[in-house]
């Protein structure tokens, strides 16, 4: 009988270590990968190279310690909406996440007559990643020529000299488009806009004073602002940009104007809140380390973590002021 009752005692001693000893294992080893021994998979709705390709890689390697793997999956086409709905009906189950951006979020709703996923709906948000100003810049020798150094030099011009300005974009429904007709409104002015295939080309436009005006992006207008060959006039976050300081918003002289570039984390819709909260912590502590602002900075981005919800109210948002703007352009794709 103490034969038997000692070898119930071994028995339930090495019941207690092997549970201590998976206890154990389970703090060190990435809280997603152990459940399914699988890498997660971040979709980027656009091809490799670009900022958001490139901020999504810099993030996955600083997760490693606390998720696992992460491996980059490019799903361009569509103005993004192949990438995110990959994403949308990927299993919900924290493995697969996505990138969500301002065209895929809170323009494409809006500006493409069929939707294969919806924007509000179909996710469950992670965080806000980044935000990146976007900048009115004129050629700067025709704005020398016209004596336009400010905001409201523009603007006085524009009201004296109607349809005599125009400005470019990378094409019908783009953010540039959009910046400017929300611009138009605000200001009370009227420009004609001309549209060009891609980003690339209305900058060269400009360059070339075939245009007086554009709103690109800061990250791509910033290289011929520093070489004198185009004039910052404002930028469209609320405040000033860290990467150009001596630059005013446009929301000194259009109260509560606001139109910058930003993206961040999604899930699909179903995935449980402690996975979510799981990526999120993660996440948020890779945005928060000094390493990722250096890097984000070489950019000209800016690192923007926030709770999930903080970031499904600013989605929300940005869909109602993008649904507004994009009706008012008339821009539509079939």
């Amino acid at each position: 009988m103490a034969a038997c009752e000692q070898q119930a005692q071994c028995a339930m001693n090495y019941k207690h270590l092997l549970l201590g000893a998976l206890t154990g294992l389970s703090c060190v080893m990435p809280p997603l990968a152990l459940a399914q021994n699988k890498p997660i998979r971040l979709i980027v709705p656009y091809a490799p190279g670009g900022p958001i390709d490139v901020t999504a890689r810099a993030l996955a390697e600083r997760v490693k310690d606390s998720l696992g793997v992460v491996i980059i999956d490019n799903k361009p086409g569509a103005g993004g909406n192949i990438g995110a709905d990959a994403v949308a009906k990927a299993a919900p189950d924290g493995l697969t996440i996505g990138i969500a951006a301002t065209a895929t979020h809170a323009v494409n709703p809006w500006l493409y007559t069929k939707m294969p996923y919806n924007a509000a709906n179909d996710f469950a948000p992670i965080t806000q990643m980044v935000r990146v100003p976007n900048v009115l810049v004129m050629n700067a020798d025709v704005a020398h020529r016209l004596n336009i150094n400010t905001l409201k030099d523009l603007i006085a011009y524009a009201k004296a000299n109607p349809a005599k300005l125009n400005y470019g974009s990378g094409g019908n429904g783009s953010s540039g488009h959009l910046a400017g007709e929300m611009f138009k409104k605000e200001a009370g002015i009227f420009a004609v806009h001309i549209p060009y295939n891609g980003g690339n080309p209305a900058q060269l436009a400009l360059l070339s004073g075939q245009v007086d005006f554009n709103f690109d992006n800061l990250a791509t207008a910033a290289p011929n602002i520093r070489a004198g060959k185009l004039k910052a006039i404002a930028v469209t976050t609320l405040a000033r940009s860290s990467a150009l300081p001596d630059t005013p918003p446009l929301s000194d002289t259009l109260k509560g104007f606001a139109i910058d570039t930003w993206w961040g984390l999604v899930a699909p819709a179903a995935t449980p809140k402690d996975v979510v909260a799981k990526l999120n912590q993660a996440f948020v502590a890779a945005l928060n380390a000094p390493e990722t602002k250096t890097r984000f900075a070489t950019l000209l981005a800016e690192p923007a973590p926030s709770t999930p919800e903080d970031f499904g109210s600013f989605m929300k948002n940005e869909r109602a002021k993008y649904e507004v703007l994009v009706k008012a352009s008339g821009a539509k794709v079939d």
